[in-house]
């Protein structure tokens, strides 16, 4: 060989560099052989476990009260934040989009805003129409509670007439709070409260009628 076939002093150095790197490798590799098998054993049985392991159950997302909402309440997106439910904690009557729902009672902060809690929901029969009616003491209209049955009764104060029963088992729908009442008139605060209640179409005129022209009350039916 001659001397122009020979490698460099770099080319050596930089081949013995390697040759002893591989040995000091093998010779770790051989050290801590049982350590990496282990190793090596426990990442193939996650993978075994990963690929029979069952698919995590589907989650619903709903809407739920970000803070406490009062009766007669119209909800707004900023009244809501979406929660995700796992499968069979959904109630079946939950709303998927309540924006713009009026509510007949209460919701809690963190709680599913539901048919039933909501004017023209489940309390209403088929068939019957949600309508506001004003009693004239509010007091008397604090009394009351959703769900309550009523039958409602007018009396002409001016004429002194007999009272009478205008509407008969009618279920409570929503009872608007003071200030919801207030902020929705546009002439201030006007006398009484507001009472929602489910009726026929067929009764809406009378009791309207009587709602203006007369003293209305109410009494419980059991």
């Amino acid at each position: 060989m001659s001397a122009t076939d020979r490698p460099s002093d770099d080319v050596v150095a930089r081949r013995g560099r390697r040759v002893r790197v591989r040995r000091l490798l093998r010779r770790h590799v051989w050290a801590h052989r049982r350590t990496l098998a282990a190793l090596c054993a426990g990442l193939a049985v996650a993978a075994g476990l990963r690929e029979v392991a069952p698919a995590p159950p589907p989650v619903t997302t709903l809407a739920v009260a970000g803070r406490a909402l009062p009766s007669g309440h119209r909800v707004v997106a900023t009244d809501l934040h979406e929660v995700a439910f796992r499968p069979g904690s959904v109630p079946p009557d939950a709303l998927v989009d309540p924006v713009g729902v009026v509510l007949a009672a209460p919701v809690s902060a963190g709680e599913v805003v539901t048919a039933a809690r909501v004017i023209g929901g489940p309390l209403a029969a088929p068939g019957e129409v949600a309508v506001p009616v004003r009693l004239p003491d509010a007091a008397m209209a604090g009394l009351l509670h959703v769900g309550d049955r009523i039958d409602l009764i007018a009396t002409d104060t001016q004429q002194q007439t007999t009272s009478g029963v205008v509407a008969s088992d009618v279920p409570v729908l929503a009872l608007p709070s003071e200030e919801t009442d207030a902020a929705g008139s546009a002439s201030g605060v006007l006398p009484g409260r507001l009472v929602v209640v489910a009726l026929p179409p067929s009764q809406v005129p009378t009791v309207s009628d009587a709602s203006v022209r007369t003293f209305l009350t109410y009494a419980w039916k059991h």
